[in-house]
């Protein structure tokens, strides 16, 4: 079906262990891959389409947003599909995505460098330089400590909080995903408690973003959801 992959998800593919180089790169639509245990650097690189997870084994106690669970570089240049990973991500996570959707528990520094489409949710810390170069999508970003106003590119995106009742539907959603993927106890404290949760997100975009048709990310219904 060329670049449009397959439609709905019509195979799956399970790992355990630790991953090495570019878990996923390239992935097509139609196809999950789900690891339990750990990646290296560049996973999802230049992925057009499909789903990965990345979930720490079952009997680990260890805090996921606490944790690295995927290297750097994650989803470089990628143009589509979605990534939920219970963990913190390294450096450079989202670099030059321009239309994957991604939920990560953390990241290091320069996260959402050079990105020009896409959503990205991070359920913890960031490191510095956050949005350098970024030109459109759109990020969230957990932030109960507050100390993501020093760590965020000022000169080239904008922060506010979340006013709009379809951006916390949106984001509810995408939280509620990640949790029934990948076990997140994160997710699901946030989850219980939304309404406080909700006070200490931030909303990250481009101070100058192009006009652009409405994201075709989104999940269009919860059956929808369900189905991918």
């Amino acid at each position: 079906n060329g670049n449009a992959g397959l439609h709905g998800v019509t195979a799956e593919f399970r790992f355990t262990g630790s991953a090495g180089q570019s878990f996923g790169a390239f992935l097509t639509g139609g196809i999950r891959m789900l690891l339990e245990g750990e990646a290296n650097d560049y996973v999802g690189k230049g992925m057009g389409g499909g789903e990965i997870v990345v979930r720490p084994p079952r009997a680990s106690q260890f805090a996921t947003h606490e944790n690295v669970i995927i290297g750097n570089a994650v989803l470089y240049g990628a143009t589509s599909g979605r990534l939920f990973a219970a963990g913190r991500a390294g450096e450079r996570f989202c670099v030059r995505n321009s239309g994957a959707t991604a939920v990560v528990e953390g990241t290091g520094d320069h996260a959402c460098e050079y990105m020009t489409g896409g959503v990205a949710v991070i359920l913890g810390e960031t490191g510095r330089n956050f949005g350098a170069g970024m030109t459109n999508g759109v990020a969230y970003v957990f932030d109960p400590a507050g100390r993501f106003v020093h760590r965020y590119n000022s000169q080239l995106i904008g922060i506010e909080r979340i006013i709009e009742p379809e951006d916390s539907q949106f984001l509810r959603q995408l939280i509620f995903m990640h949790s029934e993927k990948t076990g997140s106890s994160r997710a699901r404290q946030i989850l219980d408690k939304w309404s406080e949760s909700l006070l200490d997100f931030w909303k990250v975009e481009p101070r100058s973003k192009p006009q652009a048709p409405a994201r075709r990310t989104r999940p269009h219904s919860t059956a929808e959801a369900a189905r991918v």
